[in-house]
């Protein structure tokens, strides 16, 4: 379970109106909670996007066998118990009477579609669930997972593995997954089908989402809003404008600058706390040739002293200092502090531009070279302005940075999987199971293996097989200390590698109507099932 820090509980008050941009209503009408986004939600399919704000929309409408509470601790969801008869086997007691929204029943099948529809080619959740896994019908309510190995951590990524209905999918055309790239939309791209205690009844991507209760939900929610109507503002001044005025009830983020403003009306606060998510960058490691370089004929990132170049001339204190005004934490690894016990026993190497100039040198770049480097403009706090600042200290090294920042619909297709389109970006990551291996299987992963879900996320392709052979240990360790020496030394190697550059974890930073309760979890998502508001 995580520090008490990383559970509050937001408990304020006070009164919101009605915009018609984002479906004012009569007064009698229902008790509605509007909330706002820098990004859009682009897509309904649950396995196209793993990015948190889309993940906890989802969360809303569809449901896991196996869900994170407000401690982010294993609890039931769709699955009403389990067991483990034997260490290679899981066993999964389904929940009865549970219907999806159009009304058929939920069943074992629906599980075993799943389980292939997120592994399949075109799904961002491919890690979700063990590649080796294979799930065996015992009977309509009851599902066995099979695995090769033992794996201690196999159910620790199932809170963000939603259960879609076998019927409805192939009723649909709908059976396999919507990839981020895909320029037209699937039907589960426009339409849900879950079984969660809201269904989604008007969807138009990058504009509005409209969400309703669910009445035939089989458990109890703990919220008494009715509906709850998403929009998109991307324009940081005005998505404060409707929170101080009371035309949304939520907003994420609250602009750095803006935060003593909203904490000091009379309608909204700020809910600071510490989040999970890593701010990095990552480069490209694998290309014969930098994609956008004006070096031809190879790739700069292929030498260590490039990398640790690039490393040593970002200034971190700066940027937690000036672009996030003190509310980011330097980070020295891909994961928060809270996540891995022995974090403690890395220290960030120390900024040394100096020292960077002399590495470009030996490399034999003492001019510095070009590079793009990816950023979203409308994802994680001050994103764009943290690729601002980390252009204009490589350019003191002598690296021309040539930085293209978008909306996140635009930079997520370009850089994810299968495009792998980029040669410099930044990204955050929260490790959806919670553990290192996440990190290592997923980020740090080699991706050599097209068939294997290994490196979905590793961008650059930085590969070390040691630090994949490692994974495989841990990903079998049942002895937590020996797992966690294991975890040690693979994060050694990637960081001697200078395979990735942290940069920090930013505060989680909610703009809350007075009026509202909800949950401010660690990770960051915003369930809408712990949200009430006073009529």
């Amino acid at each position: 379970m995580l520090p008490v820090k990383f559970r509050p509980l937001l408990k304020c008050l006070a009164a919101a109106t009605a915009l018609a941009v984002l479906g004012a209503a009569p007064a009698s009408a229902a008790n509605t909670f509007r909330f706002a986004f820098q990004g859009d939600l682009k897509s309904l399919d649950p396995y196209t996007l793993k990015e948190t704000f889309t993940i906890a929309a989802h969360g809303a409408v569809y449901e896991s066998l196996v869900t994170r509470d407000k401690d982010l601790k294993l609890v039931p969801g769709l699955a009403e118990s389990w067991e483990t008869p034997e260490p290679t086997r899981y066993r999964f007691k389904l929940r009865r009477n549970v219907k999806f929204h159009d009304g058929t029943p939920f069943t074992a099948d629906d599980v075993i579609f799943s389980a292939e529809r997120v592994r399949a080619p075109g799904s961002n959740f491919q890690t979700n669930v063990p590649a080796d896994a294979t799930f065996v019908k015992v009977d309509d309510h009851t599902v066995d997972m099979v695995l090769k190995n033992p794996n201690p951590i196999a159910l620790y990524q199932f809170g963000g593995w939603y259960i879609m209905s076998k019927a409805w999918a192939e009723k649909h055309d709908a059976t396999k997954p919507t990839p981020v790239s895909a320029s037209t939309p699937s039907y589960a791209a426009l339409h849900e089908n879950g079984t969660g205690p809201f269904t989604i009844t008007e969807h138009q991507p990058g504009v509005r989402t409209v969400f309703k209760k669910f009445d035939g939900y089989w458990g109890k929610v703990e919220s008494n809003i009715d509906e709850a109507i998403f929009t998109t503002i991307s324009n940081d001044a005005t998505r404060v404008a409707a929170l101080l005025s009371g035309e949304v009830d939520w907003v994420d983020p609250v602009p750095l600058q803006d935060q003593s403003r909203v904490s000091s009306s009379a309608n909204a606060v700020v809910v600071n706390a510490p989040e999970l998510r890593t701010i990095y960058l990552g480069m490209d490691q694998s290309s014969d040739e930098l994609r956008g370089s004006n070096v031809k004929g190879k790739n700069p990132f292929k030498d260590v002293r490039v990398r640790e170049a690039f490393f040593r001339a970002i200034d971190e204190d700066a940027i937690v200092k000036r672009v996030m005004r003190g509310q980011a934490t330097p980070a020295a690894l891909l994961i928060a502090p809270p996540l891995f016990p022995l974090a403690g026993e890395f220290k960030r190497p120390a900024y040394d531009p100096n020292k960077a100039k002399a590495l470009l040198t030996e490399a034999g770049y003492p001019n510095g070279f070009e590079v793009p480097l990816d950023c979203p403009n409308d994802r994680y706090v001050n994103d764009e302005a943290i690729c601002q600042a980390v252009t204009s200290m490589l350019a003191r090294v002598g690296v021309k940075v040539n930085l293209i920042a978008q909306p996140k619909a635009k930079y997520f297709a370009k850089i994810l999987k299968p495009a792998f389109d980029t040669s410099f970006y930044m990204l955050g990551w929260t490790p959806s199971s919670m553990d290192s291996h996440n990190i290592l299987f997923e980020i740090a992963g080699c991706r050599n293996d097209k068939s294997s879900p290994r490196g979905t996320t590793n961008l650059g392709n930085y590969c070390n097989p040691k630090v994949d052979a490692l994974a495989d240990k841990i990903e079998r360790e049942t002895d937590q200390e020996a797992r966690n020496l294991m975890i040690k030394q693979a994060y050694e190697i990637v960081m001697g590698d200078w395979g990735y550059i942290p940069l920090h974890q930013q505060a989680l930073a909610w703009g809350v109507s007075k009026k509202v309760k909800l949950v401010p979890r660690a990770d960051n998502q915003m369930m809408l099932y712990w949200v009430s508001k006073e009529p």
